[in-house]
């Protein structure tokens, strides 16, 4: 039988699994959070340019997608709390080499935060979909959206408060001892492998039969396409637009003020969630990608304007912040058991893909047009994927 062995102060056996998996979901989050302006700023001022920060990201990325495949073939040698914890203190020391404000700092510890985030993120995935039934993964979903909304509320503008106003080392220092807590909490939690996972002794899964697997079934393809699309954006959000509103005057207090702000959409997700359960899910990622399209490319209009960049950024957070209310669930639901580790692996690419090619294409679209033409391309993006939302289930 699969255990959790957690603190006795927790309720029944469901608000254990949720208060477990969202807790230890917080901390991940923390950490993501508090680096995510403090790194595009620390990197335009180590390189010089928007244009090789883009590179910049385009070259970490390949690292994140490495170590996404690589996944099936270290949980198959090895349990997934091994995993779980060479991602944490992976992270650790990425930070550490990220507070040395060196350009080979800079480089190699954020390959190794990038590392770590795949890490952490596919095995926490896999002890979710082992520990939690089924049917309760809509309810689940909106909690997790909802434990991830204080710290990305408050961890972007931190990173940057504390990067200005008390040490630049301080946010990366910080976030390696997030990494620390993360790692001990993790092993004080002490979470069950699924048998099915142990280590074996047949050979490693492949990759690429992985991959063909993961294509041929029509709902999760669509389900990476989703996923990838509202990734991408906050993608530009995080990393452009804080870069964007310094460009256009603000100070980069004021840039982190807006990344917190704006991250604090995810507070609105219960609502998001509750009208979902009442329309379906399908229709509100249809109007949450749709508004997303339309705000996104009104950031335009701002232009010259400071404090109406600043509005319009938060404006269009919030518009994609419905798209949050579903999460990953079309992929969640979608899945088979029996193929979760070798699926999961293949889903999370999403995540190195969006860190990946954005920067790559807005790399070369900066070489001609001016920055605010990035959210004019996202939002364009995002027009096509409220069309694709059509085909997801109705009954999701």
């Amino acid at each position: 039988m699969r255990s959790i062995h957690l603190p006795v102060w927790f309720g029944s056996v469901k608000q254990k699994r949720a208060a477990t998996f969202a807790s230890l979901f917080a901390i991940f989050t923390f950490l993501r959070a508090l680096l995510v302006t403090v790194v595009p700023l620390n990197a335009r001022e180590i390189l010089g340019s928007v244009e090789f920060v883009s590179y910049f990201y385009f070259g970490v990325s390949i690292v994140g997608i490495a170590a996404t495949f690589s996944l099936p073939w270290l949980v198959h040698k090895f349990r997934r709390r091994w995993v779980f914890s060479i991602g944490a203190l992976a992270s650790v020391c990425g930070s550490g080499l990220m507070a040395t404000q060196t350009f080979s700092g800079l480089l190699i510890g954020m390959a190794l935060h990038v590392l770590a985030v795949a890490f952490i993120e596919i095995t926490f995935n896999l002890y979710v979909m082992d520990h939690i039934p089924r049917e309760d993964l809509s309810h689940f979903e909106p909690l997790r959206m909802l434990v991830m909304a204080l710290p990305w509320a408050a961890a972007p503008w931190l990173g940057v408060f504390l990067r200005g106003n008390l040490s630049p080392l301080a946010p990366f220092l910080l976030a390696a001892l997030c990494a620390l807590i993360l790692f001990g909490y993790f092993w004080y939690l002490r979470l069950s492998d699924d048998p099915a996972v142990s280590p074996a002794k047949g050979p490693p899964p492949s990759a690429f039969r992985n991959i063909r697997r993961f294509v041929s079934q029509p709902r999760l393809l669509l389900a990476w396409l989703l996923a990838v699309g509202r990734s991408s954006w906050w993608v530009l959000f995080f990393v452009y637009g804080p870069l964007f509103a310094v460009e256009s005057g603000l100070s980069e207090e004021t840039a982190g003020l807006i990344a917190s702000i704006g991250a604090g959409s995810l507070f609105a997700v219960p609502l998001w969630a509750w009208v979902g359960r009442r329309i379906g899910l399908r229709k509100l990622m249809m109007i949450g990608y749709g508004a997303s399209a339309f705000f996104s490319i009104l950031v335009l209009s701002g232009v010259g304007i400071p404090f109406a960049i600043a509005v319009l950024l938060v404006i269009s957070a919030y518009a994609t912040g419905i798209i949050d209310a579903a999460g990953n669930l079309p992929f969640l639901r979608g899945v088979h058991h029996w193929e979760r580790p070798e699926m999961t692996s293949v889903f999370a690419t999403y995540r190195d893909f969006s860190q990946l090619a954005p920067p790559g294409v807005f790399s070369l679209v900066l070489r001609i047009f001016p920055l605010q033409s990035l959210f004019v391309i996202c939002g364009c993006s995002m027009l096509v994927l409220a069309f694709f939302c059509r085909y997801l289930p109705r009954r999701l």
